[in-house]
């Protein structure tokens, strides 16, 4: 049996990392999120926008200062990861497999931010699989053509893939695999986790919540501002829990996790014995 926690990535596992990525190349954020920000009035979508931005602000400097596969990466290993993340994975894991180890758990990351930052972070090492945002790179390896947008529903997508067993590299070269018929889910969704923090994150919530999933919100405790976000997701009852971003051992998240995880894998054993009795 498999379980599947899936996680967004900025304001979730870490702080943002687009806008770790802009600092790092001198850019004024106020101005480049202003700028976002009209264009969401002219009728942009929210991660194009800010992904057409940094092409544009790309391609206006010269050869050796445009933004290159290489920078997002160097970024994403700069990355200032949440309180915890660094061994959480592996902890997690080390537990599940020590209280239940005929559960098998896997992890995958879900974001619209820009899959090379994430690549270059500690926590893709910890992930069978992620997806994001992503750019075409030309010759010179600078970013030239937004590749993938990842957004809102687009988001359900990649659920989807996870539960048909539609991932790795190999996936990604049959995009249009996901919409195959199938009984045969390698991993239902009445047995996955979803970790976010945003709008974004909403069709995830409303998909496992509909099918005996597990959504969980998040947020920074450090950041005021969002805590209205949250509370509206724990008001409107789009999900089941509503917990400090907090990775720590012991932690409310930890203790959470650990719980939900538990109710899956004697969920399982449950239906393992009706199957043979």
């Amino acid at each position: 049996m498999r379980c599947a926690v899936v996680f967004d990535f900025d304001d979730t596992l870490a702080h943002d990392s687009t806008s770790e990525f802009l600092l790092g190349q001198g850019i004024e954020l106020s101005s480049f999120w202003a700028g976002h920000a009209q264009r969401l009035k002219e009728g942009w979508d929210q991660v194009p926008s800010y992904m057409q931005l940094m092409l544009d602000e790309s391609r206006s400097r010269p050869a050796g200062q445009r933004f290159t596969r290489n920078m997002l990466r160097e970024s994403g290993a700069k990355l200032q990861l949440f309180d915890g993340v660094d061994g959480f994975f592996s902890r997690l894991r080390a537990n599940t497999l020590a209280h239940h180890p005929d559960l098998e758990l896997e992890f995958y990351v879900i974001s619209s931010g820009i899959e090379e930052i994430l690549r270059g972070s500690s926590v893709w090492s910890e992930i069978k699989d992620g997806w994001a945002g992503a750019f075409d790179y030309n010759e010179a390896g600078e970013i030239c053509a937004v590749k993938r947008v990842v957004s809102f529903t687009d988001k359900t997508r990649f659920l989807y893939q996870i539960s048909k067993g539609l991932v790795g590299d190999k996936a990604r070269e049959t995009p249009f695999a996901v919409n195959s018929k199938t009984d045969n889910f390698r991993i239902r969704f009445k047995d996955m986790i979803f970790v976010g923090d945003g709008f974004t994150d909403i069709p995830c919530f409303a998909l496992l919540q509909k099918y005996g999933g597990v959504p969980i919100a998040v947020f920074n405790r450090e950041c005021r501002d969002n805590w209205g976000k949250a509370a509206t997701f724990r008001d409107e009852k789009r999900v089941d829990h509503l917990v400090a971003a907090d990775f720590t051992p012991k932690s409310g998240l930890d203790d959470i996790l650990q719980l939900e995880i538990r109710k899956i894998a004697e969920r399982g054993d449950a239906s393992q014995f009706a199957a043979s009795s």
